[in-house]
Formats: C-alpha cells, structure tokens, sequence
C-alpha cells in the first residue's frame, strides 16, 4: 500500500527575503487539508507520519565557505528520513513523501543507497544540477540537489555516512528543464537520459515513459518537483519559469511512472503563493491520481 510521509522542510531553499522563512514547509499540512490523505486512504493507502526538522535559519552572515545553507540541520533531517522511509520500505508499503523543498532527496537517496540502491526519476523544471565543480554560488541544496545525488557535490551532503553516490548516474533520468538550463549539457553528459520539457511535450507520453523505464530500470524513486508545471497552471513556486508541462500530460505521465516506483516524493509547493487554497486542491488531484498505482507493478 502507499504510505504517505510528511516532510515539511524548507531548509534547502533560499531565504525569499533577509530573515525570512520560505513556505514551502507547509505544503504537507495544506495538501492533507485538500484532501490528499483521505483520498490515499480510501484508495487502501495509509499515514506513516511526519519526519520534522530543525527550525529554518537564514545563515547568510554567518556561513563558511564551503557549507550549505542549514547544513546541519539538513543532515539530521535526511537521517532521520531515511530511517522513516527504512521503516515504510520494511512493512513492504511505497512511500509517497510530500516536502518541503526537494532537497528531501537526500533523505530518501540515503534509504535506499544502504538497501543496495535504485534507479532515480528526477522530474523537475531544472536540472538542480549546480555543484562546487561548475558554480561558486553552492549554498542551497534545493538548486542542487540532482547533482548532490549523483554524488557531485561536497561530501558533507552528497556522502552522508558513507553511502553516496545515493543513485547510479547511469540509471538516473532528468526530465522537465528549460531550454535555456545552464547546467543541462552537463547533465546530458553525466546521466543516462536527460529530456526537456520542450521534448517531453512534443512526445507521446507512453513512448516517453517507456525510455524512462528502461533507463532508470525497475524499482526506481521518483522525484516530482512541481515547477515541472507551467507556471499558468501552478505558479505557487518557488521558481516559476514558462515553458512547462501541463497538468494533464504530467498526471499522466506520473500515472505511466509511478507502478515501477520503490516510492516517490512531491516538493517546492509553497501554499504562501496560493492564498485560497485553488492551487493545494489541483496538486492534491493530481498526486491522487498520478500516483494512485505507486509501487504497484513491483508487489505482482
């Protein structure tokens, strides 16, 4: 069954202004309250809890070199996840985590690099493939946090306890960039499958997923950062650009995806940007639906 986790932390992401908070944290309470949790659980799904962080700190001044922002607060966070997710992945259910910013990837690439490793699914509007190899502006591992998976990054995050690289680059998948993504050759060069959103949309998704399928192999996570979206049906973002997919080739896409899924986690909602609750109850729909079948083609 779908075990659905909540991760509401921001602690990957930039400060939206000095001292300030971003809102993506609360993406968890505003999805259950949009229904998410009671639509999993008549569907046979149920609720294995919070994994909550330290509190979020604009480190700014105070940061050395060579450190993320909130960096120890985010690997406390990611152990703690990834012992939850051990938990969920014991009882044979699929996690489905919903963030807080993306990078509770850590989190769950620590899971599962200790249980003998995955593929990765990474559907993101960037490639979050910044790292101290390519930029001097490494600070938040909501930008990188692709990059820190396949092991490209300082070893504080991308090696927690000795375990990464968290995913193969081989068996990992980029789909949903911009065209204009500075770090996407690179990806291309480094990944096993890279597709823009451009490409993705001029693709039947069936065929789409498929060369998904079979890059990233069986018993993949998949990742959803939701400014996949266009901005005109999701801008409640952090980081809105145009040029994304629209709800419907994205549910169905998930729907193509999810069954050869170990699990899956949803990130970058931020319910500040949706003041009357329109754009929770249209990503509540659509996790509902596009990962409905998570982890089912793997328990036949």
């Amino acid at each position: 069954m779908i075990a659905l986790v909540e991760a509401p932390s921001s602690l990957g992401l930039r400060p939206p202004r000095p001292g300030a908070v971003p809102g993506a944290w609360r993406a968890p309470a505003a999805l259950r309250e949009a229904g998410l949790l009671d639509r999993l659980v008549a569907a046979g799904g149920r609720d294995a809890g919070e994994v909550r962080p330290q509190p979020y700190v604009d480190d700014d001044a105070i940061r050395a070199a060579g450190h993320v922002r909130n960096e120890h607060a985010l690997v406390e966070h990611s152990r703690r996840l990834a012992q939850r997710l051990d938990e969920v992945l014991d009882a044979g259910d699929a996690p489905l985590v919903i963030g807080g910013d993306c990078s509770i990837l850590l989190g769950a690439g620590l899971a599962l690099a200790r249980r003998g490793g995955t593929g990765l699914v990474h559907l993101d509007g960037h490639t979050d493939f910044r790292h101290p190899g390519n930029s001097e502006a490494c600070a938040s591992v909501a930008g990188e946090d692709l990059a820190a998976a396949v092991g490209l990054h300082w070893p504080a995050i991308a090696d927690l306890d000795g375990a990464g690289p968290y995913f193969d680059a081989a068996r990992t998948v980029h789909l949903g960039h911009r065209d204009d993504d500075e770090h996407a050759d690179e990806a291309r060069r480094t990944l096993g499958l890279v597709v823009s959103a451009a490409d993705a949309l001029a693709r039947p998704v069936s065929r789409l997923a498929e060369r998904i399928r079979v890059a990233a192999g069986a018993g993949y996570w998949l990742q959803l950062d939701v400014d996949l979206l266009d901005p005109s049906v999701m801008p409640a973002v952090d980081s809105p650009d145009p040029g994304g997919l629209d709800v419907e080739t994205l549910t169905a896409l998930l729907a193509e995806l999810a069954p050869a899924a170990i699990g899956a986690s949803v990130t970058v909602f931020d319910p500040e940007l949706d003041p009357d609750g329109r754009y929770a109850r249209l990503l509540a729909d659509m996790v509902a639906e596009g990962f409905g079948g998570l982890g089912s083609a793997l328990r036949r």
